[in-house]
């Protein structure tokens, strides 16, 4: 197949989601010929994927190289083939696949996209069919998901690429354009083995062996030259924040345009993936981020600031200066309960924002301290006096419940917390006549690779069932108060699948393939799903650990027992801190 001649296959229909991008804001249309061709594969339905910055970003960067055409593909209605937004091309088109992944729930969504587009999805039978014919599409991975565990996915992308896109897109993509200015793809074991070593945070799974006893893994072998472990890529800063580059109406962010205030995060909590695997953290200028600003478009009024809960209180208030002489209200998911400013506070009050949401994570003092949260009871008491205070009339509170060490009482002390935000911000609705509503939002606990608690287990379905009936229980009668709890089944399929390896792939394929019962499946091909969710000891050989993030093992052991001491760690200073690794010696 000659990729720098306009492939096109014939009837074309033309896409729901393509009429959607006459409604959009910053589409890139380019001609095909002479030019590669790239499918940008979301492995969700549009109104979610047009809500995730990474995928515009790798959309924009992409589309920046002159012989590159890059296009969006979503998962489309069960059944349908998934075509291109730009031009309604239908997926088999595209010579590339760049997969965005940033949840594990949508590990089951792109291999059912693949099956609607009649793609093999097991990279080894590409492998096998490339020898045969030139058409056979190149499968690259990408997104956050990838970077904290792939294990999962691995037998079915061809080349993951760890990291962050701006420091290692760019090279990579003249490797591609390198292999396919023949016209005829070139030699693709040849291209996998050079990239693997050439192009940095390229990870080519088959040329790395899963060794196992019974279920335990006790060696990672490289082949062919691969390096032992693939070191992730890091942007080191950002002359311009990351932003929106794709707006349009038909997202639950349709009319907001989104900027980063940074990557990564100081704080350390001993649950949350994206603050270690981000590491080092790095906070973008608030110079920066007004830039970003500047490439707003005019008919938009509305910033969500992505990151507030470790935005430098110092930087804030100048962006929140910068907003307010601008005429530009504020959105944000959530809000660091110690980092309110009376910059903030006027924005807010401005913005008329009528939901926000506090995170104290740990139902109890303890717990905070056990996940290392750094807030206390009376940070969460002054947010929600602020917030309320400046207009808001929705107030969620978001609480995880399983996590380590965790008791009865920690629970009782959840509810006295609750009790305590409910009596404080209905003081405040009283004397407008009208009583906010408080929704607690309830999730349980999942242990993510790359952090100290990657070697906890998952507190099972048993326990989280006790307690979420104990909250119930507990809150039975309050009025202007919401109650939203996650299934304990769905939190488990997740924990299964963050700390999962290519031993799910059968699991994986056959859920793809039918709507039954994912625990038959589990039974089905013999995998138990306790071997994902147990704890896991020091010197174990983890599968996750072919990715070299730079964090210490060691460090990771200690900040767990840190936490089951109920330990605070101070937060994560680059300029002077070496302790976790990632800073060197």
């Amino acid at each position: 197949m000659g990729i720098f001649s306009a492939k096109r296959s014939s009837p074309r229909s033309v896409s729901k989601i393509q009429h959607k991008q006459f409604s959009e804001i910053g589409t890139i249309h380019k001609k095909w010929t002479g030019k590669l061709p790239i499918a940008l594969v979301y492995p969700n339905v549009y109104q979610v994927g047009m809500s995730n910055l990474g995928m515009q970003h790798v959309y924009a960067l992409a589309n920046e190289h002159p012989n590159i055409v890059c296009e969006r593909v979503f998962l489309p209605e069960k059944g349908r083939r998934p075509l291109s937004v730009e031009s309604s091309r239908p997926l088999a088109d595209f010579p590339v696949y760049f997969c965005a992944l940033s949840f594990e729930q949508d590990y089951v969504n792109l291999l059912r996209l693949f099956r609607y587009a009649e793609i093999e999805p097991l990279s080894a039978k590409r492998r096998d069919d490339s020898l045969k014919r030139a058409d056979v599409p190149l499968i690259i991975g990408g997104g956050v998901a990838t970077f904290i565990n792939p294990e999962p996915l691995a037998p079915f992308v061809d080349i993951f690429l760890l990291g962050e896109a701006e420091s290692s897109l760019p090279q990579f993509i003249d490797c591609l354009l390198e292999k396919y200015e023949s016209g005829n793809g070139g030699d693709r074991e040849s291209f996998l083995r050079e990239i693997a070593v050439t192009v940095p945070g390229c990870y080519v799974p088959h040329l790395y062996e899963m060794i196992y006893e019974g279920s335990t893994l006790i060696k990672i072998q490289a082949q062919h030259g691969a390096p032992p472990r693939v070191k992730k890529t890091v942007l080191d800063s950002a002359a311009i924040s990351g932003h929106s580059r794709l707006l349009t109406a038909d997202t639950e962010f349709g009319d907001l345009y989104l900027a980063e205030l940074g990557r990564g995060c100081s704080r350390g909590c001993r649950f949350c993936a994206a603050g270690f695997v981000y590491r080092p953290p790095r906070l973008w200028s608030a110079d920066a981020i007004i830039r970003a600003f500047q490439e707003k478009p005019a008919s938009i009024s509305r910033v969500g600031l992505l990151g507030m809960e470790m935005a430098r209180p110092e930087d804030l208030a100048k962006v929140a200066e910068h907003l307010l002489s601008s005429s530009c209200s504020l959105s944000f998911s959530s809000l660091r309960a110690d980092a309110i400013t009376p910059e903030l506070i006027q924005l807010l009050q401005k913005s008329a924002i009528k939901t926000a949401a506090i995170a104290p994570d740990g139902a109890s003092e303890r717990l905070r301290r056990v996940i290392n949260k750094g807030i206390t009871e009376d940070d969460v008491l002054s947010a929600a006096n602020i917030l309320v205070t400046g207009g808001v009339v929705n107030l969620k509170l978001y609480f995880m419940i399983g996590l380590p060490t965790e008791e009865e009482e920690d629970l009782a002390e959840l509810v006295r917390l609750v009790i305590r935000v409910q009596e404080e911000v209905n003081d405040i609705g009283r004397s407008r006549g009208h009583l906010p509503t408080i929704t607690l939002s309830v999730n349980p606990f999942v242990p993510k690779a790359w952090t100290p608690f990657q070697f906890c287990a998952f507190a099972g379905l048993g326990p989280l069932k006790k307690k979420i009936k104990y909250l119930r229980k507990a809150f039975v009668g309050f009025s202007n108060l919401r109650l939203s709890i996650e299934k304990p089944e769905n939190a488990f399929l997740q924990a299964v699948l963050a700390r999962g390896d290519r031993r799910l792939a059968e699991v994986l394929l056959a859920m793809a393939d039918s709507r039954r019962n994912w625990r038959q499946q589990f039974r089905d091909h013999g995998v138990d799903p306790d071997d994902y969710i147990r704890q896991r000891e020091q010197d174990e050989i983890l599968p996750w650990d072919i990715i070299d993030h730079g964090i210490s093992r060691e460090f990771l052991w200690k900040e767990y027992q840190r936490g089951l001491d109920s330990k605070k760690t101070g937060p994560c200073q680059p300029e002077t801190c070496t302790r976790c690794g990632v800073c060197g010696e």
